[in-house]
């Protein structure tokens, strides 16, 4: 499968980059299946540029903060008024409530809401969408929140959405060939609990679960990302390197 960095940005969108959005691609059955992994604000306009949006097969949401879920919003907007015609639903996999959250964030009526677009499923148990076997493992934030261990062809992507230090996450990574994971926080600052991991925490954790390869991903504007970077290398041997949009990855 491949994966692609729409958007990388942690909490917000920043100058460079939307934020988070990654693209998984793989050919099944004659065709390219395409899966959303999280639609953040920003993301949407970003998406154009590496694949049409109406081409897409499903959105997996890893929790609905709006750094990850609100162009589904904008989303919702271009499958029902494209000029080609409403588009046929697609479906949405997300935490609990999640068409309710989305209906609130565009001031819709609960029902319908966004449901004439969008097929909504609730993240309990592994799944499966053309060639991508899916698990979500819930992780460590202050809503519910899912890593999401992604596998086709016999490789595996682990995604750690967003949370902090947790035996869930080890096991989300556990042999990954690449594992997706966020940054956002400094080491040796005084970062409040089971929210974010430091570039180290993602080294650390990396390190333990045994994963091939580590990219760096939900890093703030307001910090620098290159120090999440050094942190990381200090703790884990394997390769690291920082998301960037645009970026593709073989898996």
């Amino acid at each position: 499968m491949r994966l692609t960095v729409v958007g990388c940005s942690g909490s917000y969108p920043g100058p460079d980059s939307a934020a988070s959005c990654y693209l998984l691609e793989a050919e099944h059955e004659d065709r390219t299946w395409r899966v959303l992994l999280d639609l953040g604000n920003g993301a949407l306009g970003a998406l154009h540029r590496y694949a049409d949006p109406l081409t897409v097969d499903a959105v997996v949401l890893s929790h609905l903060h709006a750094d990850h879920c609100l162009d589904l919003c904008g989303y919702y907007v271009l499958r029902k008024y494209h000029p080609t015609g409403a588009q046929p639903r697609i479906p949405v996999w997300g935490p609990a409530g999640t068409d309710a959250r989305l209906a609130r964030a565009y001031d819709l009526p609960p029902l319908p809401g966004m449901t004439g677009e969008f097929d909504f499923l609730t993240l309990d148990g592994a799944f499966t969408i053309g060639p991508f076997a899916i698990e979500p493992i819930r992780v460590a934030h202050p809503v519910d929140a899912f890593a999401l261990r992604v596998t086709s062809g016999g490789r595996t992507l682990a995604y750690s959405g967003d949370t902090g230090v947790c035996a869930e996450l080890d096991r989300a990574a556990e042999g990954a060939d690449l594992f997706l994971v966020e940054a956002s926080f400094v080491h040796g600052e005084d970062n409040p609990p089971a929210i974010h991991l430091t570039g180290r925490e993602a080294g650390e954790t990396a390190t333990r679960s045994g994963v091939a390869r580590v990219v760096l991903t939900h890093v703030p504007p307001w910090h620098e990302a290159a120090n999440a970077l050094t942190e990381a290398r200090q703790v884990y041997d394997g390769p690291v390197e920082l998301a960037a949009p645009g970026a593709t990855y073989d898996v």
